[in-house]
């Protein structure tokens, strides 16, 4: 009995991930992108058209993450102009850091954004509670996985709880439907100072395929400080833990 479980564990492989800073996602993975300007904008100009959130502009040419839902048809339309990285170091402090230009060749993550008692209090310990405010589940899925045996974000101190009371702070998820607005806002007010919001996925970032529906309410972002900016369509594990580690000070983004 005990060589057969030990011949299932040999057949399946080791899942866990020793060092999570070493991480490189498969080449399909479509994370930062990189722009070229051409003399041609004609591609790049159809592609933009194309795009269902108005995520690219063509005067100045940039790309915001935070309204890219990473489906690849610009890069397929213009790819002279975009090309995606399987790069997902992609989370910002501030929400124009998520604009990419020309020539960048990373996501910039301003230490000066960061305010101070983030780290000092939170450094060593972060427990987070997960609002879903209209979200579709893939980014709660995703999110969840973060704490399964491959990623094990747990081993930095970091993980979810079921009451605000119990959290330093609150993870949205969803473009923030209006019957969610309040229950955000309770929810939000129930953690202690000081606390952090991160805004997890493209939706929470700019409300992505719903932005300008009359059923959200995203005053929630115009009230409230935003302390990490995190895009993706569902937001990938290691977007999340790359996000987080780099905020609480673990790493830098070099």
């Amino acid at each position: 009995m005990l060589f057969s479980k030990i011949r299932v564990l040999r057949s399946h492989g080791k899942q866990y991930i020793p060092d999570l800073d070493a991480v490189e996602l498969t080449s399909e993975f479509r994370g930062r992108p990189v722009l070229t300007e051409t003399r041609d904008h004609a591609d790049l100009e159809r592609a933009a058209a194309l795009c269902p959130t108005g995520a690219i502009a063509t005067a100045p040419f940039t790309l915001d993450l935070g309204r890219c839902i990473f489906c690849g048809e610009c890069a397929r339309r213009a790819p002279a102009n975009i090309r995606f990285t399987n790069d997902y170091r992609i989370g910002s402090p501030t929400r124009e850091g998520l604009v990419m230009r020309p020539g960048q060749e990373r996501v910039e993550f301003d230490p000066a954004a960061v305010r101070p008692e983030i780290r000092s209090c939170f450094g060593k310990a972060l427990q987070l509670r997960q609002v879903s405010a209209g979200g579709d589940a893939s980014v709660e899925m995703e999110l969840g996985a973060t704490g399964n045996v491959n990623f094990d974000f747990g081993r930095f101190g970091v993980g979810f709880t079921a009451s605000p009371r119990h959290a330093d702070g609150v993870v949205v998820s969803g473009p923030v439907t209006a019957n969610m607005a309040e229950a955000l806002d309770i929810c939000y007010e129930a953690v202690a100072e000081p606390k952090i919001v991160v805004a997890c996925g493209t939706d929470a970032c700019s409300g992505g395929l719903l932005a300008g529906s009359r059923a959200l309410d995203r005053s929630f972002f115009e009230r409230r400080k935003v302390d990490l900016w995190l895009p993706g369509a569902p937001t990938h594990p290691m977007i999340f833990i790359d996000g987080i580690r780099t905020l609480l000070g673990h790493k830098k983004r070099e």
